[in-house]
């Protein structure tokens, strides 16, 4: 038999348990421009790397605001994305409208996952081909929640999705033991430096990078330009001074080779 008769619709097994659609799915997300998210006690940041479709494009938008408390980032189909951020967006407004109160970000991130494993199910539709990284703040904290087209849904300390975005989640596992303690600006400055490892050859400006920050007492908004800029500024230049540093250490050794 060919793998084409086990592909045609999402409610078909192959022979060897898989369902290829879904798989399908989960390489959209693999191949969307590289995102990832971090929180400590009080804030999550999350960071996305844009793409320009083509060469006199603009950049596509990767981070979005659900509510004052909530916010997603997203890897994969963008057609798709904004199909899901319109639902988070409406079932947070009906829950602001009947409790007078913000949706708690598990409860929207099961909702989310239901609806996503919903179209694993259903012959006559596909998987939602995007990943998405939510980021919010409710009565119990911060949170940071991936959702994937399989329906999944994890919560993270910090992590990362789309292309290589495996180089940011080696340097997020490094460091995620001081994420808890961390200040907002630490987090961004580790937002950064995670996400300028998968720009590869790429360099990392103010006007592919972007940066939304929610937390307590923070409402959910994106970082302007001019602070990314003077972010990465900062960045580049500790990078020089911790290398200058090194190569100063070196020298001396070598100098001083008996001392």
């Amino acid at each position: 038999m060919f793998r084409t008769m086990f592909d045609s619709d999402v409610t078909t097994f192959s022979p060897m348990g898989r369902l290829h659609q879904i798989e399908y799915a989960q390489e959209a997300v693999k191949q969307g421009g590289a995102t990832l998210g971090l929180r400590s006690d009080e804030h999550v940041v999350i960071a996305g790397l844009l793409r320009q479709t083509k060469k006199l494009s603009g950049h596509q938008p990767k981070l979005f605001v659900i509510d004052d408390h909530m916010a997603v980032s997203i890897a994969g189909l963008t057609a798709d994305a904004r199909l899901l951020i319109k639902y988070m967006r409406t079932e947070c407004l009906n829950n602001k409208y009947v409790f007078d109160s913000p949706l708690q970000v598990a409860t929207l991130v099961a909702d989310l996952a239901d609806k996503a494993q919903s179209h694993t199910q259903d012959y006559s539709s596909r998987p939602y081909g995007v990943g998405l990284l939510v980021a919010g703040y409710d009565k119990s904290g911060p949170h940071l929640f991936e959702t994937s087209p399989s329906g999944s849904a994890y919560d993270f300390r910090a992590q990362a999705i789309g292309a290589r975005s495996q180089s940011a989640r080696t340097y997020l596992e490094r460091h995620y033991e001081t994420f808890a303690d961390a200040s907002l600006e630490e987090l961004i400055t580790h937002a950064l430096t995670a996400l300028r490892e998968t720009a590869g050859d790429t360099e990392l400006t103010a006007e592919n990078a972007s940066i939304m920050i929610v937390g307590k007492d923070t409402p959910a908004h994106e970082l302007a330009a001019d602070d990314i800029a003077a972010r990465l500024a900062a960045l580049g230049g500790g990078a020089a001074a911790e290398d200058d540093a090194a190569n100063d250490d070196d020298e001396g050794t070598n100098e001083n080779p008996n001392a």
